[in-house]
């Protein structure tokens, strides 16, 4: 029997909450500073959660419900620009109606690029719903 193992230092990390009381809330672009490898985007008020990987397809996402069912979308979900700017699917662009969320404490690391612009698709983000999110690189 062969065994593959891979594994990955995770020494980046962000988290926060977000709440849009708009009548059609946009698209929620987060600005990181860095590549996640994975992000999660929880509505805390429904109890859905939506999960990207690295290595997924832009605007995809794996949803869990309430219930514990599981299911893989392919379009309506989560994209990572990973600094390229190659962010494809539904992207927000900051000054056009989009959330954009930055963390003001965060500092870019010394040889980094811009990266790590994280955007949830509008249809994930409902109207006066509480979201929390983390993202890990």
């Amino acid at each position: 029997m062969a065994i593959t193992r891979s594994q990955s230092e995770y020494n980046k990390r962000a988290q926060g909450r977000f709440l849009d009381s708009a009548a059609s809330p946009a698209a929620a672009v987060l600005t990181l500073g860095f590549t996640p490898r994975a992000v999660v985007w929880e509505n805390l008020t429904d109890s859905i959660k939506y999960e990207w990987f690295e290595g997924m397809a832009a605007d995809t996402t794996v949803k869990t419900v309430l219930n514990g069912t599981r299911s893989l979308e392919v379009t309506n979900g989560i994209t990572v620009d990973d600094g390229s700017g190659n962010q494809t699917g539904g992207s927000g662009t900051p000054g056009t109606g989009t959330s954009v969320i930055t963390d003001d404490t965060k500092t870019q690391q010394v040889g980094e690029s811009p990266s790590g612009l994280v955007t949830i698709d509008a249809d994930i983000v409902i109207q006066n719903k509480q979201y929390t999110w983390v993202a890990i690189a």
